[in-house]
């Protein structure tokens, strides 16, 4: 997730002239005989036209407000607000949920020019800093709130997913269905996501391995793939990574044709058990790339 503060948003920047409509506000405010909405909670509030100087922009200086504009009775707002509204909660005052009401507040709607539901925008330090207008995964939510307080200045600290512990649990325990649902679920919902792809990974090679004799399979590799690709999964799973990956990476070099990409398939996929960031992943994917160039 990239910091907002360096990347465009959905909204022109400069477009949204905040301070100017807070004044407007407040001047109204003090011709109204009608008082603000009271909070809902500690973490989520009502803002409108009227209260939005004190509510969102004074209050943005000191901490992130989130603004979530919303249509009464309308599906994206009864799917998506709890979503935000329990995120607000476990986040314990580290930043603000502010809803808006479009309508009942139109001259809000049209300053930041939504076209539609959901819009949710965060303002830090009284001043946007990004926005989306669909309706995230909560994984994708979390990112984004994170990305929001880190541009606050504010330093993110996440415990570990309770899916990933639960996949990684059925993984320990031999479950490998059970960890596959798992990891594919995350998956699902997190396209690319380091850990859950090296678990997959990690699966499949114990699944290529199962009852067999690391011993006896070391000893009968010779030098067709099928064994050759065997014995590699074996050095991995025994702790010997860097011999499984000069095995492989000398074999690419020997082998032309088809047979060449089944065993670049293979050693990437030893790669992903062991994930992006180890030092030798980086150190085998450069001689990989010298044997195949």
């Amino acid at each position: 997730m990239s910091d907002p503060r360096q990347t465009q948003s959905i909204f022109t920047r400069g477009a949204v002239d905040l301070g100017a409509l807070a004044r407007s506000n407040q001047a109204a405010a003090q011709r109204s005989a009608q008082p603000s909405a009271a909070p809902s909670s500690a973490f989520v509030f009502d803002v409108t036209e009227a209260n939005f100087q004190d509510a969102a922009l004074q209050r943005s200086v000191t901490t992130p407000v989130v603004l979530d504009f919303y249509v009464a009775d309308s599906q994206p707002h009864q799917q998506f607000s709890p979503l935000l509204e329990k995120l607000a909660a476990e986040g314990d005052g580290t930043w603000l949920l502010g809803r808006v009401d479009i309508e009942a507040n139109p001259r809000l709607a049209q300053m930041f020019r939504i076209q539609g539901i959901p819009f949710v925008v965060a303002i830090v330090g009284g001043q946007p800093v990004d926005a989306f207008n669909q309706m995230l995964p909560e994984t994708h939510l979390r990112q984004w709130i994170d990305a929001v307080l880190k541009a606050a200045g504010i330093e993110v600290q996440r415990g570990d997913d309770p899916r990933l512990l639960a996949a990684d649990d059925a993984l320990m325990d031999g479950d490998l269905d059970g960890a596959e649902g798992a990891y594919r679920a995350i998956l699902a919902d997190t396209p690319a996501d380091p850990i859950a792809e090296s678990g997959l990974a990690q699966v499949a090679l114990l699944r290529r391995t199962s009852g067999l004799d690391p011993a006896a399979v070391l000893a009968a590799a010779g030098e067709d793939i099928p064994s050759q690709l065997l014995a590699a999964d074996i050095e991995v799973l025994t702790g010997q990574a860097d011999l499984a990956y000069k095995r492989l990476i000398d074999l690419v070099r020997r082998t032309p044709g088809d047979d060449r990409e089944t065993v670049r398939k293979h050693l990437v996929s030893l790669f992903t058990v062991a994930g992006p960031d180890d030092p030798a992943v980086a150190k085998a994917r450069r001689a990989l790339a010298s044997a195949l160039f």
